[in-house]
């Protein structure tokens, strides 16, 4: 298997990664971090304008067709960057359930999305749902107009911004029951929604979103009534792979940064990188990075090939970036002493990112055991 960028994959990673590294630094990240948005929405356009946001979609689709490898080279670059900007929730989430809606549903909503106009959440996790994806007690009831639905979504990523949300909800069955999942699209300025925003530990935006009798036509809704859970699994696979990504670039960053300091740093009278136990420890780092990168690249292989192991591998993934984004980001900031603690330097904005990246879509614990299950 050949685990290697073609030359155009090749070509996309050298021009994001000017990109990043042309409009993002540890400065600018703490400077959006205390917007209204967390992000800048002229960086955004610049990513529809360059074909980003279209990457993955259907040419007929006004996409580019792209495979979940090319999603990844995009979204390594950005880990590298501290990139603050929704790709991961927009592109390589949102987007791979509306690429499986109806034609009409997709002329609807993809153009705002490609172009940069519109901007998505996902709304599924619930107070006592932990990782479960079935665990759904919102309620979506028949209504005159088509569902009316009413219930509370917690830890939405980009809900503060969202101009549409994508629920899960549930149409039939009991609390935690796979059959009974629908998924719909609902105006986040809808009567009846309530959003209340906040920071997260790596200090980009996140919102709890209530539903009280929010009501939205029987075409708001994706596929069959009651079959989403499929849907809704794929998706979240999906988008373990562009975590994983990120956290390679992340955790990429944090090596080289952290080898680089090692030479500098002096300790009676020579630098500490000379430190054979220090060097070990340094390997290992290096040792993880290179796991991780093997595991993305299969995964996206996996998914690209439609192997029947694809969600094993997805789960194989985020086990590593837990485990691995761990030990590299540890060391990191032990390497560096107290001031790796500090605000002005990267090492700890990619401590808390990585962190974050770790519990999104199920921690390793969470993992493991879907990997023994499959």
């Amino acid at each position: 298997m050949d685990l290697s960028l073609s030359d155009e994959q090749q070509l996309l990673k050298d021009s994001v990664g000017r990109f990043v590294a042309d409009n993002y630094s540890v400065d600018r990240k703490r400077q959006l971090r205390d917007t209204e948005l967390g992000f800048a929405a002229e960086n955004w356009q610049q990513f529809a304008e360059l074909g980003w946001l279209a990457l993955p979609f259907a040419e007929e689709d006004g996409g580019f067709g792209g495979s979940a490898l090319d999603v990844a080279v995009i979204m390594e670059e950005f880990g590298r960057g501290l990139v603050a900007e929704p790709y991961l929730v927009n592109v390589a989430l949102c987007g791979r359930f509306l690429a499986s809606a109806n034609a009409e549903q997709r002329a609807a909503w993809l153009p705002g999305l490609i172009e940069g106009e519109s901007q998505w959440a996902f709304a599924y996790a619930e107070p006592r749902g932990r990782y479960n994806l079935a665990s759904i007690a919102v309620k979506a009831e028949a209504s005159e107009s088509g569902y009316s639905l009413t219930g509370k979504k917690v830890s939405v990523l980009n809900g503060h911004a969202a101009d549409y949300l994508l629920v899960s909800a549930r149409t039939a069955g009991d609390v935690r029951d796979q059959s009974g999942i629908s998924l719909f699209v609902v105006a986040a300025d809808a009567e009846g929604i309530t959003r209340t925003s906040y920071p997260l530990v790596d200090g980009t935006l996140g919102a709890d979103i209530e539903f009280n009798g929010v009501e939205v036509s029987a075409q708001a809704m994706i596929g069959a009534p009651g079959a989403a859970y499929p849907l809704v699994e794929d998706g979240i696979a999906q988008a373990i792979l562009a975590v994983g990504a990120e956290a390679l670039g992340a955790m990429d960053v944090l090596l080289a940064q952290t080898v680089e300091y090692t030479k500098t740093r002096e300790q009676f009278g020579q630098p500490i990188s000379n430190f054979q136990a220090l060097q070990h420890r340094m390997a290992d780092m290096y040792l993880d990075c290179e796991s991780l990168r093997s595991l993305l690249y299969y995964a996206c292989i996996a998914r690209d090939e439609n192997r029947a192991d694809k969600l094993q591998a997805a789960s194989a993934l985020k086990v590593k970036v837990g485990d691995a984004g761990r030990f590299v980001s540890q060391q990191a900031v032990q390497l560096h002493g107290g001031i790796g603690m500090t605000d002005e330097l990267g090492i700890g904005h990619y401590f808390k990112r990585l962190l974050l990246l770790n519990s999104l879509f199920g921690d390793s614990e969470h993992h493991v055991q879907r990997y023994i299950d499959a």
